[in-house]
């Protein structure tokens, strides 16, 4: 969630599989308009072959396999791809390949699309773009969804007081801390950067996974969110903050201290807290011109 120093980052993304359980339990699922969204611009539907990077428990599998597609989901947490294929058993065609991203044995121009549920920041740069580059098949859709933290009236000072908390509790953590934009200023930041999806995923959650060679592997840009709020009670929010990344940096003493002013916050509200988040949806088309870069996949 917060910016870290390469490969330090990429090395927090390994916690969930330690936390699978409460992973699958706490995380909220995607919203079906932007997946019939993704599955629009990609021009997929009922039998089409598209592989999921990083498909964690099963939430976003299991949409895609709801519409028909057969799916090859990848996860490298042992738990978690556990968990998915016991939540996807008898759903419809998946196969599940557990292995990491960088190193999984792909078949070159196979995919009608590529999807990928608030995971594809934890792959190392270098090969991402590439590689799922590599897999589409010409003019295939990379498909890129998250939730975000979004700026808005009616939670502004829930958000705030949240922020305050984790300054007090863990200053470095919270000097990293992604930034909330309004609406607008999220969907035109993101259409200032069309021109190469991994700067506007890159800005859009505060990651330091643009490359410039993603520019020339991908084209048409597209966005699509739906904004949401969210109120939470201080055992909800603090059950749902262990299951994220950053938490795994807290030392115990920190864990509850956080847990103290999420309660002083709602007992000085004297209402759950608000949270408002957006959930962003970002494709980009297989460019057809040839890579400059040779192919990072290793199975023909």
């Amino acid at each position: 969630m917060t910016r870290l120093p390469e490969p330090a980052a990429r090395s927090y993304g390994k916690v969930f599989d330690e936390i699978a359980a409460e992973y699958d339990r706490r995380r909220p699922t995607y919203p079906d308009e932007l997946v019939d969204q993704a599955c629009q611009v990609a021009g997929i539907g009922t039998g089409d072959h598209v592989l999921e990077v990083g498909c964690g428990s099963g939430q976003l599998t299991r949409s895609l396999v709801a519409r028909g597609l057969h799916v090859t989901a990848l996860e490298p947490g042992k738990s978690l791809i556990a968990l998915a294929r016991q939540n996807l058993e008898g759903a419809g065609e998946v196969e599940f390949v557990n292995a990491q991203f960088e190193v999984a044995l792909l078949p070159r121009e196979r995919f009608q699309a590529v999807f990928s549920a608030s995971a594809f920041h934890w792959i190392d740069p270098e090969v991402s773009w590439q590689k799922a580059a590599d897999v589409l098949v010409p003019s295939g859709t990379l498909a890129l969804v998250q939730y975000f933290g979004l700026e808005e009236p009616r939670s502004k000072r829930d958000q705030e007081a949240a922020l305050a908390a984790m300054r007090k509790v863990a200053p470095d953590i919270a000097a990293d801390w992604p930034a909330y934009r309004d609406l607008g200023g999220t969907i035109a930041g993101i259409e200032q950067r069309r021109g190469n999806v991994s700067q506007a995923w890159s800005w859009l959650g505060s990651y330091d996974i643009e490359r410039d060679y993603a520019g020339r592997l991908f084209g048409d840009v597209q966005v699509a969110v739906m904004p949401k709020l969210i109120e939470h009670t201080p055992d909800e929010l603090n059950a749902l903050v262990r299951t994220m990344s950053f938490y795994a940096r807290l030392s115990p003493a920190q864990r509850q201290a956080l847990e103290r002013e999420y309660e002083a916050i709602y007992e000085r509200f004297g209402r759950p807290i608000r949270a408002s988040v957006v959930t962003a949806l970002v494709t980009a088309r297989r460019s057809r011109q040839d890579s400059t870069r040779p192919s990072l996949n290793r199975a023909g």
